[in-house]
């Protein structure tokens, strides 16, 4: 199964993820299909971006996101909906 992701690519005590698509088989810190967005957890607001083009696609696909992904994708779609509505 394609599962969307976070990969540890941070220092020691800094941690910095990217949101990838890969087989579930892999390993975290592995090989991965597609890069699509990045998050920072030391950064206090706007810690999460994503390509949302890259995501519906991969979606659309059959991926299923992690339940952390899947918060992030929510928290994205309600900040570039009520941003489009502004």
């Amino acid at each position: 199964m394609v599962r969307i992701r976070l990969k540890r690519v941070g220092a020691k005590n800094k941690p910095y993820y990217r949101i990838v698509v890969a087989d579930s088989r892999s390993r975290r810190d592995g090989k991965c299909l597609d890069e699509i967005g990045t998050y920072n957890p030391m950064q206090k607001r706007d810690n999460v971006s994503m390509d949302m083009g890259k995501l519906e696609l991969w979606l659309s696909r059959g991926a299923q996101p992690t339940e952390t992904v899947a918060s992030f994708i929510r928290r994205c779609r309600r900040a570039g909906s009520s941003s489009s509505s502004a």
